[in-house]
Formats: C-alpha cells, structure tokens, sequence
C-alpha cells in the first residue's frame, strides 16, 4: 500500500485521498463529470474546459497515451484532472507521450486512485461546487479557506481565444467562413474543410464591420468556457450580423446567439459532459450527441423571440438547438463536430452549407 501523496477536498466538505500525477502544484477549480469512455486526449485539450477539474467516469485513463495529431487546442488551459486509475504505460503506436507527461509539461495538476463514480454520484446530487487538489499535509479547514478566497475568473475567454486572425485553408475550396474564436476545437475547423469550407479564424473581440470586410459565406461562432454573460462584445457582434449573413452557433456560441435574439441562460447542475441523446423536432430522429456545458438557454424566453426550437434533451428536455429560418441562423448546445463522441450530429456541417446555398 502506497502512502497517498495528495488530496481532494470538495467545496461541500468531501475529503478523498489519492496520488498526484502531472503537474506537481496546487489548484482551485470548478469541479465537473464526464461521462466519455475514450476521448481524454480531446477532452483535456478542449478550451471549453478552461479552469475545470474534470472527473472522468470512465475508470481507466490514459491507456493509449497522447497523439500529436489529435490535440483540440495548441496549448491545453483545463484546470485539474481526476481519475480512477492512471495508466502510465500506453500501448498504442501513434502515441508520442504520456497523459501524465504532457499535464505536467502543461502545468496542470492530476490525481488518481479516487472512486471517482463517487465523486460523479455527489456532484449529481448537488449544486455547482468547486474543489481543490492540495498536499495530503494541508488540512481539510485549511483547504476549504483556499477555496473560499479563490475568486470565480470571468476572463476565461480572453484567455484562449485567438490574439490575431488566422487561416485554414482546403484545396478547391467553395465557400468562405468567418469563425469567431471564443475557445474554438480544431474538430470544427476540419469539419468545416471537409465540407470545402475556407475558414478564417478571428478573435472574439472582432467587430461585425471587420468581419463582413472578409466578404464570408458564412459565420460560426464557437464554443468557448465561462459563462455567456462574460462575454457582452461577442452578443453585440452577432446582434449587428443578424440577418446580413448566414450564421452557426456551437455550445458557447449558441447560448451567445440565443442573447442576441433576446433569450435568456442559467446555469445547469449538473451540467451535459459527455454522451447524451437528443431528439430532431421536426423527424423525431434520435441523435447520440458529444455535449460540454455548464449553461443552458432558458425555454419559455426563448419562445419570447423569434427563435424556433429544433432539438431538446430526451434526459430532461432542455434546449439542444433553435433556428431563424428568415435570418439564416443554425444554433445547437451539443458538439456537432464531436471530438470525442458519437458522429451522429455531424449532418450539422451539410444543414449549414445547404442553408449557405440557398
């Protein structure tokens, strides 16, 4: 038996000891679940999770190691991560490195040999909470101060977007899209070539004039972390593309759109992370969905606009998606991309290129 190294301490008073992995330092977070059994290359690499300690449900982490091809973002920015067992030892012949090597180089604190479906169980039943991965020395009044004088960031998108406009092209390409960085996966980017899409990628404090100037086909504006009302200038963006050219919106991006037309967001508990079943209003189709958000848009002030539901939750019907038929707009809370997840949703993409041509 090994002598436990580090600690979690939930916001609620849970204390749970473990070993530490990755990046040897202390960290306050929002404490979260998903629910993905492969996938964590992507998920610790998704912008959206910016200052989170994700718990993966799933209990063997690591086992086919980091792959360079398959980062979502550059530089990783989520806060923790908790798991089950970490493996150590991958058995895959893309893998480059280690999950634990590449926290560490990225500077992000882990831990393992926690029940993390445990953990999963409490944060279900509960409301939003934070927690800390601290020293096993650090008592359990002392970590509670620490997370009780850690401020709640609200720059979290400022953080990962884009500094300056960039491109990704794609040979013979027929339409140009404009997409608006607040915390943007690569899986969009490369969905959106594979549907012979130019993509220019700007921050998200680029004004609707600038954006026009490019002359796109299309605009999508991206998932991202934090909350929507963190980010005011990107709702005045949209507010002043309405209706001049057609329009995506993805996680983020759709609780932004959904400001616009004069909706309303709260704050889910828990939130969607991971696999989820959603249902097409107009087919009655059943999508398995990729999902990441802490926030959700409000239904009876959606149906206040001129918003039109498309797609909701078979778990506890909440918004999944809307549409503006006369503006052009496609909006949904779940992954089309995935990354990782099931492909069932990436019929997306083709809605939106069809919305674009006609």
């Amino acid at each position: 038996m090994k002598n436990y190294t580090k600690k979690l301490v939930l916001e609620d008073g849970h204390e749970l000891f473990g070993y530490g992995f990755g990046a040897d330092t202390e960290r306050v977070c929002e404490i979260v679940f998903n629910t993905s059994v492969v996938g964590y290359q992507e998920i610790l690499s998704d912008p959206s999770y910016t200052d989170q300690m994700v718990v993966m449900t799933y209990p063997l982490i690591g086992n086919y190691g980091i792959t360079d091809e398959d980062y979502e973002t550059k530089f990783p920015s989520i806060g923790a991560m908790v798991v089950r067992e970490n493996n150590n030892l991958p058995s895959n012949f893309r893998y480059t490195k280690t999950f634990g090597e590449v926290l560490e180089d990225n500077g992000i604190p882990a831990i393992s040999g926690l029940d993390t479906r445990m953990i999963t169980r409490i944060l279900r039943k509960s409301s939003s909470q934070r927690a800390i991965i601290t020293s096993v020395d650090t008592t359990k009044e002392e970590a509670l101060a620490k997370i009780a004088a850690t401020p709640i960031a609200t720059d979290l998108v400022s953080r990962v977007s884009c500094r300056k406009r960039w491109f990704s092209r794609t040979p013979n390409h027929k339409y140009d899209i404009v997409a608006i960085d607040c915390g943007l996966k690569y899986n969009i980017i490369r969905s959106l070539n594979a549907c012979g899409c130019n993509v220019t990628v700007v921050p998200y404090t680029t004004s609707a004039e600038e954006i026009l100037s490019f002359n796109p086909d299309g605009v999508l504006v991206s998932n991202g972390p934090g909350a929507p009302t963190d980010v005011p200038e990107v709702v005045a963006t949209i507010e002043a593309l309405k209706g001049r050219v057609p329009m995506m919106g993805i996680g983020l991006g759709h609780q932004l759109i959904a400001l616009a037309y004069g909706a309303k967001c709260s704050r889910m508990t828990p939130g969607h992370r991971g696999g989820h079943p959603v249902k097409v209003l107009e087919s009655g189709k059943i999508l398995m969905t990729a999902q990441n958000h802490s926030f959700v848009v409000d239904g009876q002030s959606l149906a206040q606009t001129d918003l039109t539901l498309t797609h909701v939750s078979l778990l506890d019907g909440s918004v999944e998606g809307f549409e503006h038929k006369g503006d052009k707009v496609l909006s949904v809370e779940f992954h089309p991309e995935s990354a990782p997840g099931p492909q069932d949703a990436g019929e997306l993409f083709d809605q939106f290129i069809e919305m674009i041509k006609k």
